[in-house]
């Protein structure tokens, strides 16, 4: 999936990568559940540090095509 998505060239975002093993919510959460995919907004006023929200994304099939991947990252990141 990283492959994939490190790929996508006509998108403007940022991969972070996370090791659900670093944290036990993370692996609790997500140990059969790997990859997920989430979107995150920083929510502020203007010129402040807001908090972070992080939304899920529906998970891809492991089979997407770098274009399909592309498709639902658009269709997300318009919202």
């Amino acid at each position: 999936m990283q492959e994939k998505l490190e790929q996508i060239q006509n998108l403007s975002f940022e991969l972070e990568v996370r090791d659900i093993t670093t944290r036990e919510d993370w692996f609790g959460a997500y140990e059969y559940e790997v990859p997920v995919l989430y979107l995150s907004n920083h929510r502020g006023t203007e010129g402040t540090e807001g908090e972070i929200i992080e939304v899920p994304l529906p998970r891809p099939s492991p089979r997407a095509s770098v274009q399909q991947l592309e498709q639902m990252l658009l269709k997300y990141l318009a919202n």
